[in-house]
């Protein structure tokens, strides 16, 4: 009989035997073209039992001879719906490939792809992808040249994903290896570009920035369909052979830095105080000036009030003036009145000496016990 296998396997329109089929090989799964994977493979032995159990009710005598071309078509036309349609994921895309040329891309869900004239590769274009260029990588070097001419040693990360499923196969043979040598290529530029300590302090956002960018202009001048999502720079630190002496530099910088900021506070408080004695003495020349101003414009008025008095009572306005020239005068000055005799007359006998300045102590004296 056609489709016989030694040792007791298929026979005819037999069972089979040791779990293979006609061609003495077990079914196998996946269809060629395609990158993705399928779920388990339909059971393409029993899908040939079930046809030929419909064939032995609709054909005379159980078809004959001619059952086997018919179950020959049955099992090419099962293989063809397997290999034809595909399940695409959530996170994937597919690319239709007609005679290995770009024809579409296809979303999400159940699609359709005329195998063999079609086979479609599935992309996982959610996904992201990430590479490390540290310590565990044996492949990098990753003693770097700043632009100082320091060395230092970088760690970091690159984040991507792909953004054209069709750029991604065609334009690029080894994707994750043209990231990797892109990425350290730009790292390296941008540290030849930098000083070795602004990038391990205060420029390290700005590097991971600027390294981002040029890496994701290199890749779309490729057009090699990929999205760099971040880059994350874990380290960069001097080589261990000099790792004391740049310490030792960070420790003088510091004490540098502790020096300005004191001269500074120092010279904020002398700058303060000298600005505020400064203030006050404009304040009071400000507040002598008003004060002599007012003086001498109330001295005018007052003269010209005088003078109008005067201009009606000369003889009256000027002793006036006299008496208050000789009150202002006197009740500043040491003043000792002798009387003399009544009449006119001089004294009689001695006139005793009178201490004047003595009594005038005394005066002082007892007005302070009082």
């Amino acid at each position: 009989m056609p489709w016989s296998k030694k040792g007791g396997g298929w026979q005819g329109g037999g069972g089979n035997g040791g779990g293979e089929g006609p061609w003495g090989q077990k079914p196998s799964g996946g269809g060629g073209g395609h990158g993705g994977g399928h779920g388990a493979p339909p059971d393409l032995e029993d899908l040939i039992r079930k046809g030929q159990d419909r064939l032995k009710t609709v054909l005379p005598q159980g078809g004959g001879g001619k059952s086997p071309w018919i179950i020959g078509l049955i099992a090419v036309g099962a293989l063809w719906a397997f290999n034809s349609f595909h399940t695409v994921e959530a996170e994937e895309q597919g690319v239709v490939l007609r005679l290995g040329e770009y024809n579409r891309t296809v979303l999400p869900g159940l699609k359709f792809a005329a195998w063999p004239i079609e086979t479609m590769e599935k992309l996982p274009v959610e996904s992201v992808s990430q590479i490390n260029f540290g310590a565990n990588d044996r492949n990098a070097n990753n003693l770097m040249l700043a632009g100082d001419q320091n060395l230092i040693t970088v760690e970091f990360k690159v984040q991507w994903k792909i953004a054209d499923p069709q750029q991604y196969l065609f334009n690029v043979r080894d994707q994750e290896m043209l990231v990797r040598t892109v990425s350290e290529s730009a790292m390296r530029e941008i540290v030849g570009r930098t000083r070795a300590e602004d990038f391990r302090t205060q420029g390290r956002l700005d590097a991971q920035a600027q390294v981002r960018e040029l890496i994701q202009a290199a890749l779309d001048s490729y057009q090699a369909g990929i999205s760099i999502l971040g880059v994350l720079l874990e380290r960069a630190d001097p080589p261990p052979q000099v790792a004391d002496a740049f310490e030792e530099v960070q420790r003088a910088e510091q004490n540098q830095n502790q020096f300005i900021r004191e001269a500074e506070q120092y010279r904020n408080q002398v700058l303060g105080k000298a600005r505020g004695e400064s203030s006050k003495i404009v304040e009071d020349a400000k507040g002598y000036t008003a004060r002599i101003v007012n003086e001498a414009e109330g001295e005018a008025q007052r003269f010209n009030a005088i003078y109008a008095e005067y201009s009606k009572a000369k003889d009256v306005t000027r002793k006036r003036l006299f008496l208050e020239m000789m009150e202002g005068v006197m009740s500043n000055s040491n003043k000792v009145i002798v009387e003399g005799n009544s009449g006119g007359q001089g004294g009689t006998g001695v006139v005793p000496y009178l201490p004047l300045p003595e009594i005038q102590k005394r005066q002082q004296s007892s007005g302070g016990s009082q």
